[in-house]
């Protein structure tokens, strides 16, 4: 078997199952689900009757590259959502159909990285290590130290190339990293940097290593928004160290300001004038869109050059999409007036249940996607077991979407942002106070506003009794 397997973590939803077991909640209250983001709303009517109407086209097997047809409303709808210039989108060269992002995602993590590309070459200097800590996650039952370094990491070198990502992050941005032979780099998002990674911290080191970049805006789980401005700064990062930038785009059309849709990453290669979308993937999805994550459906779009090779691995790799799944896709890309109402759905949960929720917690409003992303005052774990015991309701611990890395404090006691550390997982440790480990998702939960509105609101109101009543922090 191939030995990176295993350093791979438990999903968190495998360790959330393992802290409910034994938790018996109260039968007289029906279970609300927020820890999973799984879009609940009805899908649209006329996605699903493209979908029938063209069950006879399962009798052939569909081309990896996708339906003409599709490639060109994803393209089209880029670039009306992003306002790009006609035509600037090639639905010939710059646009693939994939089955769904999460796939997508951990498929391109392996086409792209070269583990033992020029950015593995020992004339680098390496990120020196810092010793991991002593005591193992009471979670994992196979009793793994948590957190090795790059420099102690089974199977791993000083000499691997690196996969940056924000901190906490979606896991399969890590376990693409891993399997790819590279070393997922963490980049601590915490309220002192806006919730977004602090790109001005990394050593320059650790860019010259770098083989992609993770960003994800809206962000999951804190819903946060990369301006056009950080999008440029991380282009201009790109070109000077010559890495891949992937941006994971399933959230953008989930905002709360109508007036401030969030930008994209190729929006600001055109406003820096890199038309072809150099070093740039985007990833979309019509999951979060239009409410249809059972269809798996969604693209990626950007440097044709790229694609091409991704195209290659695709072939081999056996994903090409069924074709009514491309031709009722064809119909939610073509359409936006459902992607209107579903984001006035998601604004009017946040509209409901932020004023229940915060006389109670430390809670704020997102700019995007559906997750409240609070501060409970204490252990996350045990808040989230407690919840369920007491109030039927689950929601998603914060230190399972995140890694362990080592930070300087400033001093007014916050986590300072020059020493953002990152070793998340199996990463290399930046400069940060040795020894001193800290994980960005301790203390918050994930709540997943995915259910109906009512239900939503119960369950806003079960977490304030259950603060009121139960939770000591």
């Amino acid at each position: 078997m191939n030995p990176r397997l295993e350093r791979l973590h438990a999903y968190p939803f495998e360790r959330l199952a393992r802290l409910k077991a034994g938790a018996v909640p109260p039968a007289n209250l029906p279970h609300i689900g927020m820890s999973i983001g799984e879009p609940q709303h009805t899908p649209p009517a006329f996605v699903l009757e493209t979908l029938r109407a063209n069950l006879d086209r399962l009798g052939s097997y569909p081309a990896t590259a996708g339906l003409l047809e599709l490639r060109s409303a994803c393209a089209r709808w880029l670039e009306r959502r992003f306002g790009l210039p006609a035509g600037s989108v090639s639905e010939d060269s710059m646009v693939l159909p994939v089955n769904g992002t999460r796939e997508a995602l951990f498929a391109f993590v392996q086409a792209v990285v070269d583990p033992g590309g020029k950015k593995s070459r020992p004339s680098l200097p390496t990120v020196a290590a810092t010793p991991g800590p002593t005591t193992l996650d009471p979670l994992d039952k196979k009793g793994r130290p948590s957190l090795p370094t790059v420099a102690t990491a089974p199977g791993s070198t000083a000499l691997d190339p690196l996969v940056l990502m924000p901190n906490p992050f979606y896991q399969i941005y890590e376990g693409a990293a891993l399997l790819a032979g590279a070393e997922p780099y963490m980049l601590d998002t915490t309220a002192a940097t806006g919730y977004t990674p602090d790109l001005d911290a990394v050593p320059e080191a650790v860019w010259r290593r770098c083989q992609v970049l993770f960003l994800c805006s809206p962000g999951n789980p804190t819903g946060a928004v990369l301006s056009l401005e950080y999008l440029r700064r991380a282009l201009d990062l790109a070109e000077r160290y010559d890495f891949v930038i992937a941006g994971d785009e399933c959230y953008t059309e989930l905002y709360l300001d109508e007036d401030a849709p969030p930008p994209g990453l190729l929006q600001a290669c055109i406003a820096a004038g890199n038309d072809r979308f150099r070093r740039c993937v985007v990833f979309h999805s019509l999951s979060k869109r239009s409410s249809v994550p059972g269809l798996r459906s969604g693209f990626v779009a950007g440097d044709p050059e790229i694609l091409k090779r991704f195209l290659l691995y695709r072939t081999y790799h056996g994903s090409a999409m069924p074709v009514p799944t491309q031709l009722a896709s064809v119909a939610a890309w073509q359409e936006d007036s459902h992607a209107v109402e579903n984001r006035r759905l998601y604004q009017e949960k946040f509209s409901r249940v932020l004023p229940i929720l915060r006389p109670v917690m430390n809670v704020e409003k997102p700019a995007g996607a559906f997750y409240l992303w609070p501060d409970v005052g204490g252990d996350d774990e045990r808040f989230t077991r407690e919840l369920f015991a007491r109030k039927n309701l689950t929601v998603l611990p914060g230190s399972y979407l995140a890694r362990e890395s080592a930070e300087a404090r400033d001093g007014s006691g916050g986590h300072g942002t020059e020493a953002r550390a990152s070793s998340a997982g199996h990463g290399a440790v930046a400069t940060g106070t040795p020894g001193v480990r800290f994980n960005p998702g301790a203390g918050r939960v994930r709540i997943s506003l995915v259910a109906s509105v009512q239900q939503c609101v119960e369950a806003a109101e079960r977490i304030r009794d259950f603060l009121r009543q139960d939770w000591a922090g």
